[in-house]
């Protein structure tokens, strides 16, 4: 089930913040695989950098769930919301593929 326009979390300004100075790294770290392409980068270099990409999105990803599980989901159990097991379930499934 997705819930990306169905749900809204408040994050305070310095959760906020480190998750946006973590997107702009990676933004340039794709910016700098662009350039790559663009300059004719040999292929190994290139791919070297997407592995550094990857690992990025996936420590974003994992902080970003660590607050969701220590936020959301602690509050939505202690108020009789389990369903929000399943969906997060259903995240890590994703997350795992």
């Amino acid at each position: 089930m997705n819930h990306c326009c169905e749900k809204h979390k408040h994050r305070e300004n310095n959760e906020k913040q480190l998750l946006l100075n973590r997107l702009k790294r990676i933004e340039g770290q794709v910016r700098g695989l662009e350039n790559m392409i663009e300059q004719d980068a040999y292929c190994t270099d290139i791919v070297v950098q997407v592995t550094a990409v990857q690992a990025a999105l996936n420590a974003f990803s994992k902080k970003l769930l660590a607050n969701h599980i220590h936020t959301c989901v602690v509050q939505d159990i202690q108020n009789g919301k389990t369903e929000v097991v399943d969906d997060l379930i259903d995240t890590i499934h994703k997350l795992m593929k």
